[in-house]
């Protein structure tokens, strides 16, 4: 990866001389061009201008501890103080099985510039632009289990929803079990994981990520429909939407803990993009179409058939809606 420091000097979008970059680096004008090489490596996109010297295009909001812990909650500060930010990962949500695989880690978190190896549900590839978007996986423990799992996704995503909310976003609904819609359009998506004892103490990895700024990225990788945040002021505050999204994450989580995924049953209902709407349901290779009836208190999807009322829970079952 390129020099942090280069990064965070560039990261304001203005012009920087080779000379004054070599002189906060230390180093040779030769050496900074060859820095300046590798953030290709990064997607980035590199402006040179003869007498001015080299900008990056539309500037960096990179993430920094102390801008993220000015807007998060009092009790959050254990999680800020211990939190990991890294630059280029492969996935949070990996990290963050390292360091379950190290000892417990409840409450663990960490984040990064870019993903190199982001996934999303049944392991699709999740566009991850080097500073464009929030990447962020945080570790739970749960005593009860799968059964802790049942709603969890669910919850999650009325957190992700409130987040939003806070920063001033319009047009949020979910997409059972694990989407966020921004206009009807995916934002952002949720990846669960658990790692221990499927009927005893474990620890689920929440993964969420959110697209902020992608209109400059190539994103002919996405097979659906796309939105990001570019147009609301917190699209260009990565800082700031973070600590909200980590507070809205505590909240919930709390509250999960005690109560499950009853107290958050109607508000997710109310946000639901597809109910009561035709729908078709994949389980395996067999398809089946209804109509969308919200979800049952555990948070198992409702689809009235010919046949009768069908619910169905997580894995491998996916929604489309009936165009």
């Amino acid at each position: 990866m390129a020099s942090e420091q280069l990064l965070s000097v560039l990261a304001d979008g203005e012009f920087h001389s080779g000379e004054e970059l070599g002189g906060l680096l230390g180093v040779s004008r030769a050496a900074v061009w060859k820095q300046l090489q590798k953030l290709e490596e990064l997607s980035l996109s590199i402006e040179a201008q003869k007498g001015r010297g080299y900008r990056v295009v539309g500037g960096l909001d990179l993430l920094n501890r102390e801008l993220i812990a000015q807007h998060a909650d009092q009790a959050l500060q254990a999680i800020l103080e211990r939190m990991e930010i890294f630059g280029v990962l492969d996935s949070t949500n990996l990290q963050a099985a390292k360091r379950i695989a190290m000892g417990p880690a409840h409450q663990y978190c960490c984040t990064a510039e870019q993903q190199t190896a982001g996934r999303g549900r049944r392991g699709r590839q999740w566009l991850s632009p080097f500073g464009r978007s929030l990447y962020c996986s945080l570790v739970w423990e749960f005593s009860n289990g799968a059964a802790a799992l049942e709603g969890l996704s669910l919850c999650i995503g009325v957190a992700v929803a409130n987040a939003l909310s806070e920063a001033g976003v319009d047009g949020i609904s979910l997409k059972w079990p694990n989407d966020v819609l921004l206009d009807g359009e995916k934002l952002g998506g949720i990846l669960l994981e658990m790692q221990g004892d499927p009927a005893g103490v474990c620890q689920v990895i929440i993964g969420v990520g959110l697209n902020m700024q992608l209109q400059e990225v190539d994103s002919a990788v996405v097979t659906q429909p796309w939105a990001d945040l570019s147009a609301y002021p917190i699209g260009s505050d990565r800082n700031r939407m973070l600590a909200l999204l980590l507070n809205a994450l505590f909240a919930a989580l709390t509250q999960y803990s005690r109560q499950g995924f009853s107290p958050f049953r109607d508000q997710w209902q109310a946000l639901d993009a597809f109910r009561g709407q035709s729908v078709k349901v994949q389980l395996g290779e067999e398809w089946l179409f209804g109509t969308e009836d919200g979800v049952n208190p555990d948070g198992g999807l409702r689809l009235i058939t010919d046949s009768g009322v069908r619910v169905f829970h997580g894995g491998e079952v996916s929604l489309r809606e009936v165009c």
